[in-house]
């Protein structure tokens, strides 16, 4: 197995785990909160792939899938059109809402085939490359998209509980 093997087996788990949470569920679990505080489903979907279409098309020099594929338009979320909804408020979170499991999957989707051919061809060379000079170490390729999988699937897994708290009601 090489690194792009690996990768590609990561983000294929993220995958899975996000189609878990989402598929079948009606508009209002998607946008239900366990409380004022929580987040909910839509919110964790979109916010998990907002930062993997961010940061991986970033570090590898391709156009977000937000953008290119208007995503942004078909959301129609009342933030700046680059929000990826790193450090909202609990009143930001209220306003991700969605209409459909298919809008979160179509999304999550589109930038999950991107990711898969942005990262096919990379060979462990690669990962050593600097993608972010603004932290102390700087930040290559390899741990920005370790950082984008952890991240990833932790919101995959808050939103399978969600999902499971919700059945359970």
């Amino acid at each position: 197995m090489n690194s792009a093997d690996l990768l590609t087996d990561a983000f294929q788990r993220i995958q899975e785990a996000v189609h878990g949470a989402v598929q079948g569920l009606s508009a209002d679990d998607l946008n239900a909160r366990l409380d004022e505080g929580a987040n909910s489903i839509a919110w964790l979907v979109w916010h998990l792939t907002r930062i993997q279409d961010d940061h991986v098309a970033g570090a590898l020099g391709a156009e977000q899938v937000w953008f290119a594929q208007d995503w942004s338009g078909r959301f129609e979320l009342p933030f700046p059109r680059g929000a990826t909804g790193y450090g909202h408020s609990s009143r930001q979170v209220e306003a991700v809402r969605v209409d459909s499991a298919e809008l979160l999957l179509g999304y999550h989707d589109a930038v999950h085939e991107q990711t898969l051919r942005l990262i096919g061809g990379l060979d462990d060379g690669a990962l050593d490359r600097v993608v972010d000079e603004s932290w102390s170490p700087p930040v290559t390729l390899g741990v920005r998209l370790i950082s984008v999988i952890s991240d990833d699937l932790q919101h995959a897994g808050q939103a399978a509980f969600v999902r499971g708290s919700l059945e359970r009601r």
